[in-house]
């Protein structure tokens, strides 16, 4: 196989997986009477420190008064608050409610219960993850969006 088929071949694996992971996180949106969309910014948001709508919106790859929408829909459902952002007083933190974090918890729970990963050893696991963030950390190209790298920048943070 040489190296542009085993680059489709890669985008096929990860595209097949981002699907299989996607249809596993419906069962438990479903339940909660959440949007796909919703149900990944909980997720998001339990990965880190607290955000701001802005940032959330770069995360999910939407525009920002489409993430404030949402936002205002998971805070009618006690799911998240807004709070005042620790050093810009323009702005606002989106923080998980107790029962935001208690439906992120069931949701990564069911996550992690019917994660393909499952199906790999702890030393397999380990490796496909160093693999994959080396290629999350690597420099990008100068001519590739630099959108993209910001994204997985503050995906780490």
């Amino acid at each position: 196989m040489d190296d542009r088929q085993l680059t489709e071949e890669l985008h096929d694996c990860l595209f097949a997986i981002r699907t299989q992971v996607h249809a596993d996180l419906k069962e438990p949106a479903r339940e909660a009477g959440l949007t796909d969309t919703q149900t990944d910014a909980l997720w998001r948001l339990s990965r880190g420190r607290e955000m701001t709508a802005r940032r959330l919106a770069d995360l999910l790859q939407c525009d920002a008064s489409t993430a404030t929408s949402m936002i205002d829909r998971l805070e009618k459902r006690g799911l998240v608050r807004r709070v005042p952002h620790p050093t810009d007083r323009r702005a606002k933190v989106i923080q998980l409610t107790p029962e935001g974090c208690a439906l992120r918890d069931r949701v990564i729970r069911h996550t992690t219960d019917h994660s393909p990963f499952a199906r790999l050893d702890h030393e397999s696991r380990l490796r496909l993850h160093a693999l994959l963030r080396a290629v999350i950390d690597a420099p990008r190209p100068a001519d590739e969006a630099a959108g993209v790298e910001d994204t997985a920048n503050e995906e780490r943070q």
